[in-house]
């Protein structure tokens, strides 16, 4: 299912946006080119968002948060939400 969204541009956006549309321009419609802009933008979100989810991890193990893993994931799993939820002075 589609939406429509309708969006003012300045003259000088309007005008870029004609220059990518048509036959000079890399896309076929302002609507082609929008959806590609948000598509794009969408990517480079998740690209970022796993980009942090990495430095995270090293921060982690630079830390010595680390948790020896079984090669089970649901095990894994099992084990390391028992050892989140258990109180911080349990097991010192």
């Amino acid at each position: 299912m589609s939406e429509r969204i309708n969006a003012r541009l300045s003259r000088p956006l309007a005008e870029f946006v004609h220059r990518m549309v048509g036959e000079a321009g890399l896309y076929e419609t302002p609507s082609e080119y929008v959806r590609d802009l948000i598509r794009r933008d969408m990517e480079r979100r998740d690209g970022q968002f796993v980009q942090d989810a990495i430095l995270a991890g090293y921060r982690d193990l630079a830390a010595g948060r680390i948790f020896a893993s079984s090669g089970n994931f649901k095990a894994d799993m099992a084990a390391l939400d028992e050892l989140l939820m258990r109180p911080k002075n349990e097991g010192e």
